[in-house]
């Protein structure tokens, strides 16, 4: 087994709860010497504060070296199945693809009415889900169990299954292209971010307007209007146009019922609260954001549905970014500070588990929540987390921004004698990237003219025109998406006025407000 599934193996035994580590022992204990083993292995990689298989098998002189490999193979193989059999209960899918197994295994021994008996309970269940695909596999099954069920009203159940699987085939097909729209928006977002200019804006409309078939959207399931509207979202978050993400991650909350009562549910009712968090916190819509993060904040404390560990993550993510957000809103870096302090240590060990593009935006929003409470070198900290990331490809945008706000923070930490090395390097990332625009135009140009020779009026006035240039983008259809998180306008201001960048950013929110 090559390293890096090893590697696997350790993460996955940390992601284990302690009830999970419980139940994987207790069905594992003392069956055969091998199982002893497994255990052994299992305790030594759970003690384990990082990974190191060197380290393991010099502790443990009954591992064989050349066996290792197979060792740590069945040991990964034996956790799933435990964890399979641990989430049975609570994991409606994994239930009824058991089921499904059961009933593959009467219908190979040709006890089919057993066959048929279980897969009409299975058929029951599967009723509830949303799960098409698993309808669609009972109704196989039912397929090839009705030629050894004959009898009365036979020709009846063969016509009601036959429509049956036509009917979820049709809606099979509209998600699969739902989906397939989906994962497309979906890649160029994660390399690019929102749209640049002109030609993005028109390559984003055309694949969305070719794709998208005129169909009757009152006869959509729960999970083809859920896609719908995440691909509307989509969309118009890639445009910008915040009133119609408002609009549709309104429609995508109101879908569900509170508090959901399954993990799937659970988890598409984050998603909508994250979408709708999002686009309140850019329209500056502060009490309902307010309202809105409160509900978020109380699924913690929801005991109809078993948290997983991708569901905790989920809502610790969500959680303390929109917490960071209100913050950014109201100018209140200080605050936003004290929680990062308050969270630091959890909050490292979350980032490992989080995909790169959430780490890569957390990344940057805690740099420039530092930024505006004047923590420059915590700022350089974080953002020097981005810069050295071997991910450029991951949200082009941000790794541009986050750049220009190092420039910044240099200059505010007055290392005049790296800005010019950092403006060429930023210049020739931006060429690379294709995303040298007005905006990182306007701002390295005003970086490159500074010298010691400066004088105060000098500067003064160079803070002036750099706002007034960048006024004019922050209304601009393709160049306002630089204005996320990062404030300039408002610190080129705090320069001008000698104020705090904070205060200034409070009173406009006010004004907002009220």
């Amino acid at each position: 087994m090559p390293k890096e599934r090893s590697d696997h193996l350790f993460t996955l035994i940390r992601s284990m709860r302690k009830n999970e580590k419980r139940y994987f022992k207790v069905r594992n204990k003392g069956q055969n010497q091998d199982d002893a083993k497994y255990l052994m292995l299992f305790d030594a990689l759970d003690k384990m504060e990082a990974f190191d298989e060197d380290l393991i098998i010099r502790q443990n002189e009954w591992i064989n070296p050349r066996q290792f490999s197979n060792l740590k193979a069945h040991l990964y193989k034996k956790i799933l199945q435990s964890l399979k059999e641990y989430t049975a209960s609570s994991n409606e899918d994994i239930n009824i693809r058991e089921q499904i197994d059961y009933i593959q295994i009467l219908f190979d021994r040709s006890l089919y009415q057993q066959s048929m008996q279980l897969l009409q309970k299975a058929k029951k269940v599967i009723k509830k889900s949303d799960n098409l695909e698993l309808q669609l596999e009972v109704l196989k099954w039912e397929k090839n169990l009705l030629p050894y069920s004959i009898g009365k009203g036979n020709q009846k159940r063969v016509s009601q299954v036959v429509a049956e699987s036509n009917d979820i085939n049709e809606k099979i097909t509209r998600v699969n292209q739902l989906t397939n729209l989906s994962v497309e928006l979906s890649a160029i977002y994660l390399k690019t971010g929102y749209i640049r200019n002109k030609e993005d804006h028109d390559r984003i409309s055309n694949i969305f307007s070719s794709q998208i078939p005129e169909w009757n959207q009152s006869e959509f399931s729960f999970r083809e209007r859920l896609l719908w509207y995440d691909i509307q979202l989509s969309y118009y978050s890639f445009i910008q146009d915040f009133d119609e993400v408002f609009e549709y991650a309104k429609k995508w909350v109101s879908l569900f019922d509170y508090p959901p009562t399954s993990a799937y549910y659970f988890e598409m009712y984050l998603k909508g609260l994250n979408h709708l968090l999002n686009a309140q916190a850019r329209l500056q819509k502060h009490e309902e954001f307010q309202e809105t993060h409160r509900r978020l904040r109380e699924l913690a404390n929801h005991r109809l549905v078993k948290l997983n560990e991708n569901l905790q993550i989920r809502l610790f993510k969500y959680s303390y970014a929109h917490q960071f957000n209100g913050y950014f809103m109201v100018g209140d870096f200080q605050r936003g500070v004290n929680l990062l302090q308050r969270i630091e240590k959890r909050l490292e060990g979350y980032i490992g588990m989080l995909d790169k593009h959430s780490e890569l935006v957390l990344f940057y929003k805690i740099a420039c929540l530092y930024f505006g409470n004047a923590n420059y070198r915590k700022a350089l900290k974080w953002l020097n987390r981005i810069i050295n990331s071997e991910d450029e490809d991951i949200r082009q945008d941000v790794h541009s921004f986050a750049r220009i706000v190092n420039l910044i923070t240099h200059y505010e930490l007055g290392n005049r004698d790296v800005i010019d090395y950092y403006i060429r390097s930023t210049y020739r990332f931006l060429l690379k990237k294709h995303d040298l625009h007005s905006f990182q135009q306007y701002i390295l140009a005003f970086l490159k003219s500074l010298s010691r020779e400066t004088t105060q009026k000098e500067l003064i006035q160079g803070f002036v025109e750099l706002r007034n240039q960048l006024l004019n983008l922050a209304q601009s259809k393709y160049d306002k998406r630089a204005f996320v998180y990062f404030d300039i306008i408002s610190w080129l201001e705090s320069k001008i006025e000698n104020r705090p960048v904070g205060e200034i950013i409070k009173e406009k929110a006010m004004g907002q407000i009220s």
